[in-house]
């Protein structure tokens, strides 16, 4: 068999174009509000779609996996932390506290909801089990994460958070459309079945749209104005390093637990993923407004790198499945 190199996939080029964008002509104001009303819909609508393509079955599949969802639980909220506190032990001197500090905080966050589940559906992968796994990491989050944020950051984590407010919104905007969705398959399933390129189309949009939109808030509120080139260097480098990490954590801990290839991709896109959208506003309330910049510059980084590296990932898998059936 000849060795053909992999083709330069055009989703990866739009997504490069996208970064290029934001940082150019970044979403603000007014208008960053209607932005983030598009996104929200756009997320309904995919979860609306799931929910309408998947059986009540592969729904109660989902629910059952309880040993995926503690996996993943036990990642977001166990392996990330020590991983933190080693960063901030190794480096301490080398970086600043503030950005050590960051780094912590971006390994006590919750998981992403949204791009956990697209990629998961990109990749071929449990959805069912993505959509509980992610919803359960991002609920317990906004108690956990003050909670560890208290015991790790030298007890900064006493403000309060809305939680009530993050319940409602991950109730309306990801499980209300998907349970909507599903009462509706009697009457959708069978056309969702012949049009199944429209999920993969609908996830790759929200993709786009939550990279856009998260990038512009970063570069909105300074990003480029509060650090250099070399503290920008040494953000990303181990941003990188600790995502690749938690990739080969995720992968090995789903081999050796004999997870099914459908869990597998769960835990590595759910049990390696930081929230951004709940990160900020956590940051918000639990420190004070000087240092909330620096302690979410690793978070922001570290959100776009997994973005770019998920999506390759997710496509390979997504190959993974084409090519024997190709063959």
């Amino acid at each position: 068999m000849t060795f053909r190199p992999p083709r330069p996939d055009p989703f990866m080029a739009i997504m490069l174009v996208v970064l290029v964008l934001a940082t150019v002509l970044p979403v603000s104001g007014a208008a960053a509000i209607w932005f983030g009303w598009l996104t929200d819909a756009a997320i309904a609508v995919l979860f609306f779609l799931h929910g309408a393509k998947l059986s009540r079955r592969a729904i109660l599949e989902g629910v059952g996996a309880v040993r995926l969802h503690v996996m993943v639980f036990l990642t977001t909220f166990a392996v990330f932390p020590v991983a933190g506190l080693g960063i901030a032990a190794l480096l301490s001197g080398a970086v600043d506290p503030v950005i050590l500090a960051g780094f912590v905080f971006l390994c006590i966050v919750p998981s992403t909801v949204q791009s956990s589940i697209a990629f998961t559906s990109m990749a071929g992968g449990n959805v069912p089990a993505a959509i509980c796994s992610a919803s359960i990491s991002n609920l317990a989050g906004v108690v956990v994460t003050p909670a560890l944020a208290a015991l790790l950051l030298a007890g900064r984590g006493g403000a309060e958070f809305d939680m009530v407010g993050a319940a409602q919104k991950i109730a309306l905007q990801i499980l209300l459309p998907f349970v909507a969705g599903h009462v509706c398959r009697p009457l959708l399933g069978g056309w969702i079945d012949r049009h199944k390129a429209l999920v993969g189309r609908v996830d790759r949009t929200s993709i786009l749209l939550v990279v856009y939109g998260a990038f512009s808030a970063a570069v909105v509120e300074g990003l480029w104005r509060r650090v250099g080139a070399l503290d920008l260097v040494m953000v990303v480098a181990i941003s990188s390093l600790l995502l690749a990490l938690m990739l080969g954590v995720t992968r090995l801990a789903g081999r050796l637990a004999g997870l099914p290839r459908e869990d597998r991709i769960v835990l590595v896109f759910a049990g390696s993923k930081k929230s951004l959208a709940s990160g900020v506003p956590i940051a918000g309330a639990l420190f004070p407004a000087a240092v909330v910049g620096p302690m979410i510059l690793p978070l922001m980084v570290f959100h776009q790198i997994q973005l770019m590296v998920c999506t390759v990932l997710a496509l390979r898998y997504g190959r993974e499945l084409s090519e024997p059936a190709a063959g």
